[in-house]
């Protein structure tokens, strides 16, 4: 997933509405901090009273782009996820942003990818009512947004 959203309409910041509560999350540029913060944002998500879905998307759209931010880019890198409940529609912002890509790992010469690689965009379209990437001097920035009814 360290491709870019393929359409114009998915690129830039898309500015959230006024926001009401707000998480950031340094993340260890390490394989095992993709658990970590899965677990940490599943508890803030709950105590955000969020329906047990959203969450569940949420916690799935974290996971994935934290694994791409640990796999293909350059530490340092944050999680920081924020709400509205005030205006509608209401939203939960998920943004993961790191230093840029890292050197490409060479693929085999078959070039064939492993199983368990290389869905994590079509996971995060799936999930998200919209999501983008934001390139900014020193980082990349690759946000979703989820309806939190």
């Amino acid at each position: 997933m360290n491709a870019t959203a393929p359409s114009s309409a998915y690129s830039g910041s898309h500015a959230m509405p006024r926001r009401d509560a707000e998480f950031l999350f340094p993340l260890p540029h390490i394989p095992e901090a993709v658990g970590l913060v899965r677990r940490r944002a599943h508890t803030v998500l709950t105590g955000w009273n969020l329906p047990a879905t959203t969450i569940e998307d949420a916690v799935l759209v974290i996971s994935e782009l934290v694994t791409n931010a640990v796999t293909h880019a350059l530490p340092p890198a944050v999680l920081q996820m924020s709400r509205t409940t005030a205006e509608e529609p209401r939203a939960l912002r998920i943004e993961v942003t790191d230093a840029g890509p890292a050197v490409p790992v060479p693929r085999p010469a078959d070039g064939r990818h492993p199983a368990e690689h290389g869905r994590g965009n079509a996971i995060v379209t799936a999930l998200a009512a919209r999501h983008g990437t934001r390139v900014e001097p020193g980082g990349i920035t690759r946000w979703a947004d989820l309806p939190a009814v």
